[in-house]
């Protein structure tokens, strides 16, 4: 998000212990060759424009008509079982999960949560480059924006802040960063992990470019980072969130060749990209679809475990415009359907980073 007016690892010692123990609970769940069903995810990124006042006024009825309209698919047995939403700053934003009835909810990183600092000479000098005017020396005045909200029980979280030199332009307002969880997903005898971020944009942050880039850049870094340490190989995960790639050839390149790097065991693949041209993957509302995958900023990314395949079998654009070209936000927000399919031949296998 830009704050369009307008971090820090802690010790992982929590969050892998969590999948440790997951991981002898998932041993313990069912026999080697066990056949076990196929179980549904359905994940939602939504960019829901919740900026808080005075960047932002008159969005509170839009943003209940959001949370409605999640409760009206709640009551049809239709709704996501996962929300990610990006710039939930304001109250009436983060009300949203709780208005569509969502068990579980956690947010962001918070605007006191300190990133790492610069280290390298060129990082240095980048820092040292900040502008008072552009709202870059100017601390954090908002917290990340991110929230996650299940149906399934979320079983642990962990928090980034970007480093505090990565950013640019009145992004920097912003403490944006990376949320992570796994949740439980019935039928699985491991969890899945989803990750939400938001990263630097390009026009909205009034940053000239080579400097926008830069900060972006590094956080794809420090995003990779996090991802490699804290999500294991042998788990599925879902990443969701505002990219910020547009039409920027720089940015698409530098993020594709990063991803191709955070795991081991199997690549990452785009939803959108992968369902789209496949006449066996449901799409509705193709028109909003279409329209936000030429825009390329919201993303889903997501890879399989040693033990579990993921593959995508839908994509619905949930809020995208009504009939008469109005939007709920100034961002599609979709669906992408996963089927989950265990795969008990070995033990399950956690290692310590």
């Amino acid at each position: 998000m830009a704050v369009k007016a307008m971090r820090a690892f802690g010790s992982m010692k929590g969050f892998v212990g969590s999948f440790l123990g997951l991981a002898c609970l998932a041993g313990s769940a069912a026999p080697a060759n066990a056949s076990i069903a196929p179980s549904q995810l359905s994940v939602m990124t939504y960019n829901v424009e919740g900026l808080p006042f005075p960047v932002r006024i008159g969005r509170a009825d839009k943003l209940r008509q959001i949370g409605a309209t999640l409760a009206t698919l709640r009551a049809e047995g239709r709704q996501p079982h996962v929300v990610v939403l990006q710039e939930a700053f304001s109250a009436d934003a983060k009300a949203i999960t709780a208005q569509a009835g969502y068990r579980y909810a956690v947010n962001g990183p918070a605007s006191t949560l300190q990133g790492a600092q610069a280290t390298s000479t060129a990082d240095r000098r980048f820092a040292d480059a900040a502008s008072l005017f552009r709202g870059e020396r100017s601390g954090k005045w908002a917290d990340s924006g991110l929230r996650i909200a299940s149906d399934y029980p979320i079983l642990a979280v962990r928090r980034m802040a970007y480093p505090a030199y990565a950013c640019a332009g009145f992004d920097c307002l912003a403490n944006k960063g990376v949320l992570a969880v796994t949740i439980r997903v019935p039928g699985l005898p491991e969890p899945v992990a989803v990750v939400a971020t938001h990263l630097n944009s390009r026009m909205s942050s009034h940053a000239p470019a080579a400097r926008s880039l830069y900060a972006y850049q590094r956080q794809v870094d420090a995003l990779g980072d996090f991802v490699r340490k804290v999500v294991p190989d042998n788990i599925p995960f879902v990443l969701a969130g505002d990219l910020n790639v547009g039409r920027q050839i720089d940015r698409r390149s530098y993020l594709i060749r990063n991803t191709a790097l955070w795991r081991q065991s199997a690549p990452l693949d785009v939803a959108m990209a992968r369902c789209l041209p496949d006449p066996a993957c449901n799409k509705s509302n193709l028109v909003d679809l279409r329209y936000s995958f030429r825009r390329a900023r919201d993303w889903q990314f997501y890879s399989p475990g040693q033990r579990a395949a993921l593959q995508v079998t839908a994509v619905s654009g949930l809020f995208g415009h009504d009939a008469k070209g109005a939007m709920l936000s100034d961002h599609v927000g979709y669906v992408a359907s996963y089927l989950v399919t265990s795969r008990q031949t070995a033990p399950l296998v956690v290692a310590s980073r």
